[in-house]
């Protein structure tokens, strides 16, 4: 889990505040006349979690209130569970600044914590279901992830504890069967993409049966994904891959599609070296947070 590692604001690139400045632009285009109505006094606003859930989100919600002239105090460390309890809520931070400010960074901060959150809780429910069912190897999520919010939900991912996978298609060629159908063959997709990436870029390709992936192997490819095999013939394709190639090749193999809480059992299989799925982000219940201001 990174979170041992270090912190994981430090994984953001340079340029990812720009984000949130083309938020506000989204959420204010023009006049605030809410704010007008509150004006400038300064005050603070506690933020409360109201549901049990993982916090996670802490830079993209204080950038957003210091872009707002606000600043935040947090009572909860990022990673940890956020528990309401009987209560049914709990304070979670404290923000300080203009009223309005506070305001017109409210549900930008509030959507975005809520969401990150989310993803985070739900990576980390998976995270702890296939441990305990015996997997070894790497929980990951996808790419599949909302347009221009990839950076908050691959966020969610780590802080959840699970491998946020490729980030973009500059991170790992991954050729698809769209790919292979198009340049003609699994060999000849392989040894394009070995040209243009070179070295440093691995290769991954998807197939559909126990063929396809030899002739992945044989090709060149550093992983391999079985896509949507059912559990058993999951485990009876990856047993034998692996038995075939055992000190001929080096190699991952990756299974995708249809993972979920409630059939994680018929997945675990520690022939296979990645387990990726979507559920962990598509989809995936908001932690509850709100902010009021003290009165």
């Amino acid at each position: 889990m990174a979170l041992q590692h270090g912190n994981p604001a430090d994984l953001l690139p340079v340029h990812w505040k720009s984000q949130i400045t083309a938020w506000f632009a989204e959420d204010t285009p023009s006049f605030d006349y809410g704010g007008f109505v509150v004006g400038d006094s300064e005050r603070t606003a506690t933020l409360y979690g109201k549901s049990k859930g993982i916090l996670a989100g802490v830079p993209f919600f204080d950038e957003i209130f210091a872009q707002a002239g606000c600043t935040v105090k947090w009572h909860l460390k990022e990673g940890t569970l956020v528990d309401p309890g009987s209560q049914g809520k709990i304070a979670v931070a404290t923000v300080t600044g203009p009223v309005r400010k506070l305001l017109l960074g409210e549900r930008v901060a509030l959507n975005t914590l809520s969401r990150c959150s989310g993803v985070a809780t739900k990576s980390r429910a998976m995270e702890e279901l296939v441990r305990k069912a015996g997997y070894t190897g790497i929980l990951a999520g996808t790419r599949k992830t909302t347009p221009g919010f990839r950076l908050v939900e691959k966020y969610g991912m780590i802080v959840g504890g699970v491998d946020g996978h490729r980030h973009d298609l500059s991170s790992m060629t991954m050729l698809k069967d769209n790919h292979i159908w198009a340049r003609g063959s699994i060999t000849e997709a392989v040894k394009a993409a070995k040209a243009a990436g070179g070295f440093a870029l691995k290769v991954e390709v998807e197939v559909d049966s126990e063929e396809g992936a030899d002739e992945a192997i044989a090709a060149g490819a550093d992983i391999v994904m079985l896509d949507n095999f059912d559990g058993d013939g999951l485990k009876i394709a990856a047993r034998s891959i692996k038995q075939r190639w055992a000190g001929k090749r080096e190699f991952l193999l990756e299974c995708s599609g249809g993972l979920t809480s409630d059939n994680v059992g018929t997945y675990i299989n520690n022939d296979i070296d990645i387990i990726s799925t979507s559920s962990i982000h598509q989809g995936v219940p908001h932690v509850d947070f709100s902010l009021k201001i003290d009165h």
